[in-house]
Protein backbone atom coordinates (compact mmCIF):
# COMPACT_ATOMS: atom_id res chain seq x y z
CA UNK A 1 0.00 0.00 0.00
CA UNK A 2 2.61 1.92 0.59
CA UNK A 3 3.79 3.16 -3.45
CA UNK A 4 -0.29 3.26 -3.87
CA UNK A 5 0.40 6.24 -1.05
CA UNK A 6 3.44 7.37 -3.08
CA UNK A 7 1.66 8.03 -6.28
CA UNK A 8 -0.79 10.37 -4.33
CA UNK A 9 2.11 11.75 -2.24
CA UNK A 10 4.40 12.07 -5.43
CA UNK A 11 1.84 14.89 -7.88
CA UNK A 12 1.99 18.50 -7.37
CA UNK A 13 -0.81 20.77 -6.48
CA UNK A 14 -2.94 21.15 -7.66
CA UNK A 15 -3.20 17.67 -9.02
CA UNK A 16 -1.95 16.17 -5.59
CA UNK A 17 -5.71 17.76 -3.84
CA UNK A 18 -7.71 17.05 -6.98
CA UNK A 19 -6.82 13.04 -7.05
CA UNK A 20 -6.81 13.02 -3.67
CA UNK A 21 -10.76 14.47 -3.86
CA UNK A 22 -11.28 12.04 -6.80
CA UNK A 23 -10.24 9.01 -4.25
CA UNK A 24 -12.48 9.88 -1.54
CA UNK A 25 -15.39 10.74 -4.19
CA UNK A 26 -14.78 7.42 -5.81
CA UNK A 27 -14.41 5.43 -2.63
CA UNK A 28 -17.29 7.10 -0.77
CA UNK A 29 -19.95 5.75 -3.75
CA UNK A 30 -20.09 2.19 -2.04
CA UNK A 31 -18.72 0.26 0.66
CA UNK A 32 -17.40 -2.69 -1.24
CA UNK A 33 -15.24 -0.54 -3.03
CA UNK A 34 -11.52 -0.79 -2.36
CA UNK A 35 -8.28 0.66 -3.85
CA UNK A 36 -5.12 -1.03 -5.03
CA UNK A 37 -2.45 -0.15 -7.56
CA UNK A 38 -2.32 -2.29 -11.58
CA UNK A 39 0.34 -0.74 -13.90
CA UNK A 40 1.26 1.91 -11.26
CA UNK A 41 -1.71 3.52 -11.03
CA UNK A 42 -4.60 3.25 -8.11
CA UNK A 43 -7.58 1.23 -9.17
CA UNK A 44 -10.75 0.60 -7.63
CA UNK A 45 -12.67 -2.05 -7.59
CA UNK A 46 -15.90 -3.39 -6.63
CA UNK A 47 -16.57 -6.67 -5.06
CA UNK A 48 -12.87 -7.78 -6.91
CA UNK A 49 -13.53 -6.43 -10.40
CA UNK A 50 -12.19 -3.25 -11.97
CA UNK A 51 -14.79 -0.67 -12.57
CA UNK A 52 -12.12 2.65 -12.78
CA UNK A 53 -8.73 4.17 -12.42
CA UNK A 54 -7.06 7.54 -11.52
CA UNK A 55 -4.62 9.17 -14.17
CA UNK A 56 -2.73 11.93 -15.58
CA UNK A 57 -2.51 12.61 -19.39
CA UNK A 58 0.67 12.92 -20.33
CA UNK A 59 0.64 15.54 -22.73
CA UNK A 60 -1.67 18.07 -20.73
CA UNK A 61 -0.89 16.42 -17.21
CA UNK A 62 -4.47 16.66 -16.09
CA UNK A 63 -5.98 14.00 -13.88
CA UNK A 64 -9.01 11.57 -15.27
CA UNK A 65 -11.00 9.16 -14.30
CA UNK A 66 -11.23 5.87 -17.01
CA UNK A 67 -14.36 4.17 -16.37
CA UNK A 68 -13.19 0.53 -17.52
CA UNK A 69 -16.88 0.01 -19.00
CA UNK A 70 -16.97 3.31 -20.73
CA UNK A 71 -18.68 2.14 -23.87
CA UNK A 72 -21.66 0.86 -21.40
CA UNK A 73 -22.02 4.93 -20.18
CA UNK A 74 -23.42 7.67 -22.39
CA UNK A 75 -22.51 11.05 -20.71
CA UNK A 76 -21.35 13.85 -22.55
CA UNK A 77 -18.55 14.42 -20.45
CA UNK A 78 -16.76 10.96 -20.91
CA UNK A 79 -14.37 10.35 -24.12
CA UNK A 80 -13.69 7.54 -26.27
CA UNK A 81 -10.84 8.72 -27.99
CA UNK A 82 -9.27 5.42 -30.21
CA UNK A 83 -10.43 3.13 -26.93
CA UNK A 84 -12.61 0.33 -28.12
CA UNK A 85 -14.27 0.22 -24.34
CA UNK A 86 -12.97 2.18 -21.80
CA UNK A 87 -13.83 6.23 -21.55
CA UNK A 88 -11.90 8.98 -19.67
CA UNK A 89 -13.34 11.69 -17.66
CA UNK A 90 -10.92 14.39 -17.25
CA UNK A 91 -11.25 17.04 -14.69
CA UNK A 92 -9.73 20.46 -14.42
CA UNK A 93 -7.55 20.37 -11.17
CA UNK A 94 -7.84 24.37 -11.80
CA UNK A 95 -11.27 24.18 -11.11
CA UNK A 96 -14.40 23.20 -8.40
CA UNK A 97 -14.92 19.37 -9.29
CA UNK A 98 -18.02 18.33 -11.11
CA UNK A 99 -18.95 15.91 -8.13
CA UNK A 100 -22.87 15.58 -8.66
CA UNK A 101 -21.57 14.23 -12.37
CA UNK A 102 -18.56 12.64 -11.07
CA UNK A 103 -21.13 10.84 -8.46
CA UNK A 104 -23.85 9.90 -11.28
CA UNK A 105 -21.37 8.46 -13.58
CA UNK A 106 -19.64 6.13 -11.25
CA UNK A 107 -23.20 5.37 -9.66
CA UNK A 108 -24.15 4.68 -13.59
CA UNK A 109 -20.97 2.20 -13.77
CA UNK A 110 -21.89 0.30 -10.65
CA UNK A 111 -25.10 -1.12 -11.56
CA UNK A 112 -22.93 -3.03 -14.19
CA UNK A 113 -21.25 -4.70 -11.68
CA UNK A 114 -23.92 -5.00 -9.03
CA UNK A 115 -26.52 -7.25 -11.55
Amino acid sequence: MEALENYYLNKTEPNQSCLLALRSIILNQDKDINETQKWGMPCFCYKKKIFCYLWTNKKTNEPYILMVEGKLLDFPELEEGDRKKMKVLKVNPNQDLPIKTIETILQKALEFYRI
